[in-house]
């Protein structure tokens, strides 16, 4: 590990009282973190995008349906849920490391099993569990921001992390589309094997301890159930907690069901939807960066609630596209970027709201449960776009599901802002 890392990065402790702002960070040591986290953070997104442009191929090789194919997508999103509310409060106890180097292993045994799954049963069990494993790089990378900065830093500090970890699901289905042409989808998952050996690496040789161990606290069932019961009836955190998982549920709906709609309804090439792909999640990387440079101009609650407005009217122009008989390829990858970019706005300011709202010896358990709910209804709601009558998403039942979220998300917010819950950042 970096000794010259651990110097320069570790947090300042903090006491009840503020003794004044935190002296800076130098800003390699800065840089290396932000790439380190970001690696593991985008773990995640990596699983759940590299492979949808094998979708149609996975079906046909398993001899499974469309529906069974997505169900591997709902299982990872659900293991990610459920292993988030474990490894977080365990990085309160034992320190952000290692769970982290537990994940990764993990993560990357998983992605090697499932080169040789042969049912649509057992990839999806493969699947969940290497959920669980992708659940240790969110939820404890978030611990570790808020380990070590507050405020405007720590939105600062994400909006960065947001901008590295976009480029997953930008290059994750453009990648794994191109991987497509040179062999079969296993090839895809071998790739995601390298992706969670290199995060062990990182974790191991350069990501330094950053909960002391006098700022650990012993955990037990009921201690943690007291604990996210407190978090859960605690308006400052339930509100942009609730806010991020309904957005979310909105981006993944079209995430979980765009790749069918666009190859099915608009007859789009594999390689074709992960440029379609690739453009919208360009538009969410841009509007972080606006996000950033709207820090000390915009209050946070106020950036999200300009993403949140956007985000929700761009979804009204895709009702309006459809009913109208305007949408096609071009109009409705257009007005997707435009709704990725209001996203951009939303996900660093709501994670520090619910993150700042709490102290940082439960920053684990606090970013778990945010991360918990966040899967669990993204992955839950989303599934609804397949409830038609052939059980196969169409543009018409992904955009019911997005506005309804989307408008959810956009209510929650404006009451808990009117009740004066939504955070003062």
């Amino acid at each position: 590990m970096s000794h010259a890392l651990v110097r320069t990065s570790r947090p300042v402790r903090r006491s009840s009282v503020s003794t004044g702002p935190a002296p800076p960070r130098p800003r390699r040591s800065v840089v290396l973190l932000v790439f380190i986290l970001g690696v593991l953070s985008a773990t995640s997104p990596l699983a759940t995008d590299l492979y949808l442009p094998a979708f149609p191929q996975i079906a046909d090789d398993l001899g499974a349906s469309e529906a069974q194919v997505q169900l591997t997508l709902t299982a990872v999103m659900v293991g990610l849920a459920l292993g988030q509310l474990v490894v977080g409060p365990l990085s309160d106890q034992f320190g952000r490391r290692v769970p982290l180097l537990i994940g990764t292993a993990v993560f990357a045994a998983t992605s090697i099993l499932c080169m040789f799954v042969t049912s649509a049963e057992m990839f999806t069990a493969i699947r969940f569990l290497q959920g669980l494993a992708a659940a240790a790089g969110m939820a404890v990378s978030r611990a570790v921001v808020r380990d070590a900065f507050d405020g405007d830093s720590a939105a600062r500090f994400f909006s960065r992390l947001v901008l590295l970890v976009g480029l997953a699901p930008m290059l994750g289905p453009i990648i794994g589309g191109r991987m497509l042409l040179f062999g079969p989808w296993q090839v895809i998952f071998a790739a995601l094997g390298v992706a969670g050996v290199v995060g062990f690496a990182l974790v191991f040789f350069g990501l330094p301890e950053t909960l002391p161990r006098a700022d650990r606290r012993r955990q037990d069932p009921m201690l943690m159930l007291r604990t996210f019961g407190r978090l859960l009836r605690d308006p400052r955190f339930i509100a942009p907690a609730l806010t991020m998982a309904l957005s979310f549920a909105m981006t993944f709906t079209y995430i979980s069901s765009f790749s069918f709609v666009s190859q099915a309804q608009f007859g789009a090439s594999a390689q074709q939807f992960s440029l379609i792909f690739g453009i919208t999640t360009l538009g969410m990387i841009l509007g972080n960066q606006v996000n950033a440079a709207l820090i000390g101009r915009m209050g946070t609650s106020q950036r999200l609630f300009a993403g949140l407005a956007g985000a929700t009217l761009t979804v009204l122009l895709l009702v309006a596209l459809d009913i109208t008989g305007w949408a096609d390829l071009v109009t409705v990858t257009a007005v997707l970027f435009a709704m990725m970019f209001c996203t951009g706005l939303i996900s660093p300011n709501a994670t520090t709201l619910a993150i700042a709202s709490q102290p940082s010896t439960i920053a684990g358990s606090t970013s778990a449960l945010l991360g918990t709910l966040q899967f669990a209804l993204g992955g839950t709601l989303a599934a609804a776009a397949g409830f038609t009558s052939t059980g196969e998403a169409t543009l018409t039942s992904m955009i019911v599901v997005m506005l309804a979220t989307g408008l959810a998300a956009t209510g929650v917010f404006a009451v808990a802002a009117v009740r004066g819950h939504a955070g003062s950042a």
